[in-house]
C-alpha cells in the first residue's frame, strides 16, 4: 500500500498557542519556588539555545550524537527488518536528521506507510515534514505539533507502529519521571508495537565530564542560556555573569549533574511569574540531568513498562546504545 505525498505532509496542531509562557510560569513557580532549585530542560532549548546545542553535538569532546548515528547508520536495515511496523513515530523529532538512515532502511522493506514526526516547534516540524515529504513520496508524512509528555494518547491511532525516542533524552527525566513516561509510552501502544530508545552508557567519569564541559565554553553558555530565557520571557533580573557552571557525574544515580552556582548572593524577582528569590552564595540551581544506563538497568525499567528487549545495538566502543523493545502481549 502506497500514500502519495502530492499535496504536502499533514500537519496537526495539539499545542495552544500560549502553552509555553503558560507551561514556563508553571515550571518556575514549582522548580524555583522550593528546594532545592531546578529548572526543567526543556527551556534551554529557544532558538539561541538551540543552536548552542547544535554546537555542542558537533564538539569532538561530545560522543553521544556521532555514536548514535553510527549505530543507526550500521543497524538500519536489521531494525527494519526485525520491525514489524508499518509507521513510524518520531518523539523529540526536530529536523529528523539521523532518523532518515532509519526510514530510508524502513522504505526499502516497501511497508513503510506512514511517518509521525512530533515535536513542540511547528516552524522547524513543518519545514522537516516538507523536507520528508519530498524525500518520501510513497509514505504519508502526519507531522504532530504537540508534547510528548502530554499527547501520547494521540498514537494509538497508528498500529503496528514503531515508536523512535533517539539522542538520550530519555536520560533527561528523573527515575520517577522515566517510569511515569515509560508506562504511559505502553499504553499507547498495541500488543506488538515496538519502541526505539537510544540511550549513553555508563562510562570512565572523565570521558564523561569533558564531554558536558568543554574547553571552549559551548555547554556552559547552553545551561546559562536558560537564564536568559527567564530574563527575557518573564522580566527576571538574574545577573547571569554572576554564575558559574559546575557539571559533575553523580556515582550514586549514575548520571551527569548540569548545575549553576550563585557566585555571590542575589535577590531576584521574576515579575512574569510573581516570583522573588533571595539565592545565597554558593546557592545552586540543577538546570539538567542526563543518566547513563546499564544494559541491566534497560531491562528492568524496559520490564517495567511490559516492554520486552528483542536487541540492543552498540558503537564500537560501548559508549551508546540502540534498543529494540516490543510490547508484550
Amino acid at each position: 500500500m502506497t500514500h502519495s505525498n502530492a499535496k504536502g505532509p499533514k500537519v496537526d496542531v495539539l499545542l495552544q498557542s500560549n502553552w509555553a509562557a503558560a507551561g514556563l510560569v508553571q515550571d518556575v513557580r514549582r522548580g524555583l519556588g522550593t528546594q532545592p532549585r531546578t529548572l526543567p530542560p526543556k527551556w534551554l532549548y529557544d532558538d539561541a539555545g538551540s543552536r548552542l546545542f547544535d554546537q555542542i553535538t558537533r564538539l569532538p569532546e561530545y560522543y553521544p550524537t556521532e555514536c548514535e548515528r553510527a549505530i543507526l547508520r550500521d543497524a538500519a536495515a536489521d531494525i527494519a527488518a526485525t520491525s514489524h511496523a508499518t509507521t513510524v513515530v518520531e518523539l523529540g523529532s526536530g529536523t529528523s536528521d539521523k532518523t532518515r538512515l532509519l526510514l530510508d532502511a524502513f522504505s526499502d522493506t516497501g511497508r513503510l506507510e506512514r511517518f509521525v514526526p512530533v515535536d513542540v516547534s511547528e516552524e522547524t516540524l513543518r519545514e522537516a515534514a516538507a523536507a520528508l515529504a519530498a524525500r518520501y513520496p510513497n509514505t504519508s508524512v502526519e507531522a504532530v505539533v504537540g508534547d510528548f509528555t502530554l499527547h501520547l494518547g494521540h498514537l494509538t491511532r497508528y498500529t503496528p507502529k514503531l515508536i523512535a525516542f533517539l539522542g538520550g533524552t530519555i536520560g533527561n527525566l528523573y527515575v520517577e519521571e522515566r517510569g511515569a513516561f515509560l508506562g504511559a509510552l505502553a499504553d499507547s501502544m498495541d500488543a506488538g508495537d515496538e519502541l526505539l530508545l537510544g540511550t549513553d552508557l555508563v562510562k570512565d567519569a572523565d570521558r564523561l565530564i569533558t564531554a558536558y564541559d568543554d574547553p571552549g565554553g559551548v555547554t556552559e553558555a547552553f545551561v546559562k542560556n536558560s537564564l536568559h530565557v527567564l530574563n527575557r520571557e518573564l522580566d527576571a533580573d538574574f545577573d547571569v555573569d554572576a554564575f558559574s557552571y559546575v557539571p559533575f557525574w553523580d556515582r550514586r544515580m549514575q548520571r551527569m549533574d548540569l548545575r549553576l552556582r550563585a557566585e555571590m548572593p542575589q535577590h531576584v524577582t521574576i515579575p512574569g511569574a510573581d516570583l522573588e528569590l533571595d539565592l545565597a552564595s554558593g546557592e545552586e540551581i540543577r538546570v539538567e540531568i542526563s543518566t547513563k544506563f546499564t544494559q541491566e538497568r534497560l531491562h528492568d525499567e524496559l520490564g517495567a513498562a511490559g516492554l520486552e528487549i528483542e536487541r540492543i545495538w552498540t558503537d564500537p566502543s560501548d559508549s551508546f546504545a540502540v534498543t529494540l523493545a516490543r510490547k508484550r502481549g
